[in-house]
């Protein structure tokens, strides 16, 4: 018996909730770093701020939307549960005057910033044009998340390896574009297609990166091992890539 849209909607939901689940904890090693060290210097909070207010946004949007999912909901709801223990983490280790430029961003794009858009949206605009502005605020933040891929493949064409690239976690991300691009595509949501479509792409861009420069040259030492370490710096902000 052939599947209906939204069942096959809930089907790559959940396959994107399972996928997303483990994205979310990507960063752990962060902060086991940050634990031994007993100081977050050197590393910086913007991208758990910023994936704090992506799913306080999320949530706010699936809520608005007639068909509220619950797939949306709960992914992001232990995506908020998981940063707010990064963001208490590095605030707790963070010297002085980082703790205070982290304090000074969460109260700028997640108290003000969310809170002007809540109140505008919600007493200034109305059924679907209210819709439409979340909408393009959701895809304008979910391609500010591509800023780090992007920069982990600028890495690879500058140097013509992928020592940087960890292969494994590339498909890892590129699946979960696709679960997610599929979900947006059944339930007819083509915001959430169009945004994961974006990083569909950029992870196809990696993986023929990796097929053309995999014998490049090889990594001294633990290559698996420097590519992690140097994608949580850059998922961290802890490195510039020129």
């Amino acid at each position: 018996m052939a599947l209906h849209q939204h069942e096959l909607a809930f089907i790559f939901g959940i396959l994107g909730n399972i996928i997303s689940f483990m994205v979310f904890l990507a960063p752990m090693p962060t902060f086991y770093l940050i634990y031994k060290k007993k100081t977050a210097e050197g590393f910086q909070s913007y991208p758990y701020v910023v994936a704090l207010f992506s799913c306080m946004l999320w949530i706010y949007y699936a809520l608005i939307k007639n068909d509220a999912t619950l797939l949306l909901i709960t992914i992001n709801s232990f995506g908020i549960f998981v940063e707010v223990i990064y963001v208490s983490i590095f605030l707790f280790y963070a010297p002085k005057k980082l703790r205070l430029a982290t304090i000074k961003l969460l109260l700028l794009l997640n108290v003000f910033g969310f809170g002007a858009m809540l109140l505008s949206t919600l007493y200034l605009s109305h059924g679907n044009t209210r819709y439409q502005i979340i909408q393009w605020i959701r895809l304008v933040v979910d391609i500010s998340d591509f800023g780090a891929p992007l920069l982990i493949i600028r890495k690879v064409i500058k140097t013509r390896s992928v020592e940087y690239m960890p292969c494994t976690l590339s498909m890892f991300l590129t699946a979960n574009a696709v679960m997610w691009f599929f979900y947006g595509l059944f339930l007819k949501d083509y915001f959430i297609a169009v945004a994961n479509t974006l990083g569909f792409l950029i992870g196809m861009v990696q993986m023929v990166l990796y097929v053309m420069y995999r014998n490049a040259r090889k990594a001294s030492g633990s290559g698996g091992s420097s590519a992690l370490i140097f994608l949580v710096l850059v998922l961290s902000g802890n490195i510039s890539v020129e």
